[in-house]
């Protein structure tokens, strides 16, 4: 009987390792449930003993609230509707000290005492209540209704109004302009009529009168058309700032939705077009004193009139310097109030400042000045308005972050002496800094130990030696505990998805696991672990990559480079990767024989400034050279057949694919180009013109990085998919290709079109068809 029972249960492995290897675009293109469920959105109560988070062990239609307490850690509880409604605002702001936080809800105010728990109710004001905060007299809130700030004394009940801002325009006394003839007659008539003259004469005079004795009318500030993105007050209660933002009056493109439930062809309005005018935000300084608000000039700013490198192309063009238009961000107040600082961007995003305010007189001193040549960016530097901002306790230096070293790291200085000082350095990134509840310390996360890793550290405020405090390889994405005693982490590497650990806040603590989300057929198959290389590029950098190796009975000489999307992204890493489905699509085409490599190519994040910046004014450049090295890697090193290279992507992706069967025809057979961009004057502003300029003011740039100018060069196989609502990169991109290859009588290419599906697909059927596609295309005319 014994012998029986080990034969029957290796079978069943024989079984699982047969079943293991059989995966098809079928079973990895369904709905991701199928997968399990994986949680997301960590969140702690406040006294540091549940960790609440988003999960869907149930598999429901969506995800929901669960919570683990430290107590019973191995039991998952989902979350009732009357709790999720107690839980305190993630957005509650904390007093200095850190044991009080103050929120709104429900058109009430309300302060959390965190040492007993105590919720009191400080106001009831039934209308909308935005941006509460303590002050400095920390028995003193502020927080702002109806587009105007008021100040609540806690202990009094009293609540006072502070501005007077309002929409429109101001009122202006209306001479009367009537016509010379009407004026005459009445002239004439008050000349000849006595009693009229002095009747006319009695009502000036009281009117004069009234005047004089009525009181005077409160100041007010008056936006205009203007909408109020931002209204704070400051700590000492003397100024308040205001960002006006101002929506620009640009033409919008129509995507057709020809599959609406009305039965209707829709129009669904999107964005405008690169060289569009882009929205500003403008900053306001209400003097309370005084009572009177005004506009913060930029004129004091170091180069705020420099011209781009580029212009040096264009000696025909008349370029004069005159000040550029800027963006603000958010003011930051020291805890005292003495001083404020902003971050201000050139709508160009060729320059950074970090500002500081002088808020009596609306003018602006720099303290730090970035300046690229490409656009400005990187982590905790952010988009406009964005970024790395804050006050060290000392109310004297200010933080931020910036690629100065040409890596994105920590600096603080001091506003007083100007001095500044990097606290990070070398060839790494830091992501998310924050100061420890006592002050003394430093939270952040860095690629210290390898781009591909994220690790959490703690290090000295004012500088000092980095403690490592996560040990899993992979990607840590930790939650810090309010008490700050544990670390909530979620954790993945390259082949296990992400799931919840905890970890005492000490260094070389061991995590525990607290979710185990993989279903079991998930867990059937032996998902790879891609080997992070590097291959040489023909500058000589270095090119991070991920390689699918197939099993050497299997290989079939024919090779995939996938081309990840949104440009600036990072796929070469040891963590779960966002493109999931491609993953496993990966893992089959391994199966089947291919090679597979992933390319951090030029241009990707997670490599410092010049990696980034490596694509501007030249798309499909460098970020192209670099797949064709790495298929020149995988013919050299890999037993790769030159003729057998095939290569896909979506959106950068896509745009990519469809230069290297353009452009690169020798190196590519074939060719999946997914939702791709194929003119760049037709994408939007934002994103564009950060690499490209503007299309009017560089042309040159665009000339040479949009697919449709290259079309004629098409010789290997070449698919082209797309969603028909996609508000992203509009359809109308690929219609234009179409037309155009038609035009060059092209007849190796083909068109597969999606009619529910936006840039990003939802449905299933969506994903396997195109999937089906693509591997048929690779199969036809990489394996024959």
């Amino acid at each position: 009987m014994k012998r029986i029972w080990i034969l029957h249960i290796l079978l069943f492995a024989v079984s699982i390792t047969a079943n293991s290897q059989q995966l098809s675009v079928e079973k990895i293109m369904r709905d991701p449930k199928w997968m399990g469920t994986f949680p997301t959105d960590i969140q702690w109560d406040d006294k540091g003993q549940t960790i609440y988070f988003r999960y869907n062990p149930d598999q429901n239609p969506a995800d929901s609230l669960y919570k683990i307490s430290l107590q019973n850690p191995s039991d998952i509880q989902k979350v009732s509707l009357t709790e999720q409604r107690s839980l305190t605002p993630r957005n509650a702001r904390y007093n200095h000290a850190k044991t009080k936080r103050i929120y709104s809800q429900n058109g009430e105010l309300m302060i959390l005492d965190l040492v007993t728990g105590n919720k009191q109710s400080v106001l009831k004001w039934g209308e909308r209540i935005g941006n509460p905060n303590f002050l400095a007299n920390e028995n003193r809130v502020s927080l702002e209704s109806g587009n105007n700030l008021y100040v609540l004394d806690i202990q009094s009940g009293k609540l006072q109004r502070l501005t007077r801002i309002q929409s429109g325009n101001k009122p202006s006394d209306k001479e009367d302009r009537a016509a010379d003839r009407e004026k005459w007659l009445k002239e004439d008539n008050l000349a000849l009529l006595s009693v009229i003259n002095e009747r006319e004469q009695k009502e000036a005079k009281s009117k004069a009168y009234q005047e004089a004795t009525r009181e005077k009318e409160p100041y007010s500030f008056y936006i205009g058309s203007k909408a109020i993105s931002n209204l704070q007050l400051s700590p000492d209660e003397n100024f308040a700032t205001i960002l006006l933002f101002t929506r620009a009056e640009n033409k919008s493109t129509i995507v057709p939705d020809y599959v609406d439930a009305s039965g209707y062809t829709v129009n669904l309005p999107t964005r405008s077009k690169v060289g569009d005018n882009p929205p500003t935000l403008e900053l306001a300084i209400y003097d309370l004193k005084k009572d009177t608000a005004y506009m913060v000039g930029v004129a004091d700013l170091p180069g705020i009139t420099d011209l781009p490198d580029y212009v040096k192309d264009y000696p025909e063009k008349t370029w004069e310097p005159k000040e550029r238009k800027v963006t603000f961000g958010a003011p930051v107040f020291s805890r005292d109030g003495k001083y404020a600082v902003v971050n201000i961007r050139a709508i160009d995003n060729k320059d950074r400042w970090i500002a500081l305010i002088d808020l009596a007189e609306g003018r602006l001193k720099s303290l730090d000045r970035q300046r690229d040549e490409a656009w400005v960016a990187g982590p905790g530097i952010g988009g406009f308005g964005g970024g790395t901002l804050g006050w060290l306790p000392d109310n004297k230096h200010v933080y931020f972050q910036s690629e100065q070293s040409g890596y994105s790291h920590l600096y603080i200085l001091n506003v007083e002496t100007g001095e500044k000082k990097a606290l990070t350095a070398g060839k790494f990134e830091v992501f998310d800094p924050f100061i420890s509840k006592n002050g003394k310390y430093w939270y952040l996360t860095t690629s210290e130990v390898h781009p591909g890793e994220r690790h959490f550290y703690m290090m000295p405020l004012m500088g000092g030696k980095m403690e490592k405090l996560t040990t899993m390889t992979g990607n840590n994405e930790v939650s810090l505990s309010p008490d700050e005693k544990n670390l909530a982490i979620l954790y993945s590497y390259s082949n296990k998805p992400w799931e919840l650990f905890i970890q005492a806040n000490t260094p070389k603590s061991q995590p525990k696991q607290l979710t185990f989300g993989q279903s079991e057929e998930f867990k059937t198959y032996a998902w790879r672990d891609p080997a992070l290389v590097t291959f040489k590029a023909a500058d000589g950098a270095d090119v991070p990559a991920r390689l699918y190796t197939p099993d050497p009975a299997k290989k079939n000489g024919a090779a995939v480079i996938f081309v990840h999307g949104a440009g600036y992204l990072q796929n070469v890493h040891k963590w779960w990767s966002s493109y999931f489905r491609e993953y496993m699509f990966h893992n089959l085409l391994a199966d089947m024989g291919y090679t597979v490599l992933d390319i951090d190519y030029r241009g990707s994040a997670g490599y410092g400034r010049d990696w980034r910046t490596g694509i501007y004014r030249h798309m499909g450049g460098k970020d192209l050279s670099d797949q064709v090295d790495g298929a020149k890697f995988l013919v050299q090193n890999h037993g790769v057949n030159p003729g057998k290279v095939g290569i896909y992507g979506g959106s950068y992706g896509g745009f990519i694919t469809l230069m290297a069967l353009f452009t690169a025809s020798d190196t590519f057979k074939s060719g999946a180009a997914l939702r791709s961009v194929t003119d760049w004057a037709h994408y939007n502003h934002g994103y564009t013109s950060n690499i490209l300029n503007e299309p009017f003011n560089d042309p040159i740039a665009y000339r040479r990085s949009s697919p449709i100018y290259f079309a004629e060069g098409l010789k290997g196989n070449l698919l082209i998919a797309h969603g028909m609502v996609d508000v992203n990169v509009h359809f109308q991109d690929v219609v234009r290709l179409a037309q155009r290859l038609i035009e060059l009588e092209k007849d190796n290419w083909e068109i597969a079109i999606y009619p529910v599906e936006d840039h990003g697909f939802v449905e299933p059927s969506s994903w396997t068809d195109e999937y089906k596609r693509i591997l048929k295309l690779f199969n036809d005319t990489l394996l024959k």
